[in-house]
């Protein structure tokens, strides 16, 4: 489920105004999460600098990293995976709160979204290893589904935030939510810096609040799923909201002469295959953007696009056809773009 950025471009279409004179933006970038991070914020009459306010974004990153990425030996997720115990066991709330947005996700999901696939994904070769895996067989695929389940194989206390595995074997990989919940931390650094106006991406999850210097929604671009170049689909304004791609057209291992998705299906175990070719949602927070990205790229077009009009979420699909791409949009995300002056797209 890990994946690499899938460029939801930031755009600036509209021409220059003698409002944005008044509406300074601070602009900058860095790397996280074997990615990178944009920050654009309206400065107003905040006299913080961005050179410190970015201090404050990258101290923010390191311990979001630190408690979450299966990349990193030390950090706490990798820990948790180390044990063998059954007990229970203290997180911290950064740990306990992803884990807790990423159960609701599960249970609406029925299960597609899951962070113990952990094991699945190692065994697909699309984890923390360098190595690339011969294609697992149906044993080891069946062995490692027996520690898969977030529902049944873990327990959740809140307070104090605590974990517990019922199975031992069991790990998990948060990399299907944890960009989208980087973009969640920068915009609440931002928010405790008196900052209210701003669009934060890392490597292709954002979350757009307010306006921006122009005086108009932020407006972001969906690339087209296609390897070969860098071409957007289409385009929208976004305001105060999180929004996260999910496809395979770049994030893919070559195996036995035979193209394999990141995403890995959880009833199965075994990579994706479908002609759904990118899904993009929007939802109040980037994790749950993220997640839900996820969880409906997993269940293909056709059941996604059913969880997405049941749970009333603003969601873009593109979809292999002979010869090209189609386009599908649910309900809730054609009403977004249904509001005065939306971009043509």
């Amino acid at each position: 489920m890990h994946r690499f950025a899938l460029a939801l471009f930031a755009l600036l279409l509209a021409a220059c105004s003698p409002e944005e004179a008044t509406r300074q933006e601070i602009k900058f970038s860095g790397s996280t999460m074997g990615t990178t991070y944009h920050v654009r914020v309206i400065k107003g009459d905040n006299p913080l600098s961005g050179t410190k306010l970015q201090q404050a974004i990258d101290a923010s990153l390191k311990e979001v990293n630190n408690s979450l990425s299966n990349w990193i030996p030390s950090s706490e997720v990798e820990r948790f995976n180390a044990s063998r115990s059954t007990e229970w066991l203290p997180v911290s709330k950064d740990f306990s709160d992803i884990m807790q947005s990423s159960l609701k996700l599960h249970e609406l999901s029925g299960g597609r979204f899951d962070v113990t696939l952990a094991p699945l994904i190692d065994l697909w070769g699309f984890g923390p290893s360098e190595d690339l895996p011969p294609e697992p067989s149906a044993e080891e695929i069946h062995a490692a589904l027996n520690a898969v389940g977030m529902a049944t194989m873990l327990e959740f206390e809140t307070d104090p935030p605590a974990l517990r595995k019922v199975n031992p074997q069991t790990t998990v990989n948060l990399s299907a939510i944890a960009k989208g919940f980087g973009v969640d931390k920068i915009a609440a650094t931002l928010e405790d810096n008196g900052f209210s106006e701003y669009l934060v991406e890392i490597g292709g999850d954002l979350y757009a609040k307010g306006l921006n210097s122009k005086g108009t929604p932020w407006v972001v671009g969906i690339e087209k799923p296609d390897p070969s170049q860098r071409v957007l689909q289409h385009v929208i304004e976004v305001e105060d909201m999180g929004m996260a791609t999910s496809g395979d057209y770049r994030n893919y291992k070559e195996v036995d002469g035979k193209r394999l998705s990141h995403i890995i299906d959880p009833v199965t175990g075994r990579p994706i295959s479908h002609k759904l070719a990118s899904v993009t949602v929007l939802a109040d927070t980037a994790a749950l953007a993220d997640g839900w990205a996820t969880a409906i790229y997993a269940m293909g077009p056709d059941k996604g696009m059913e969880l997405a009009e049941r749970e009333n979420l603003p969601v873009f699909m593109i979809i292999r056809a002979q010869g090209g791409f189609s386009e599908q949009a649910s309900s809730a995300f054609s009403k977004l773009e249904a509001r005065p002056n939306q971009p043509q797209g």
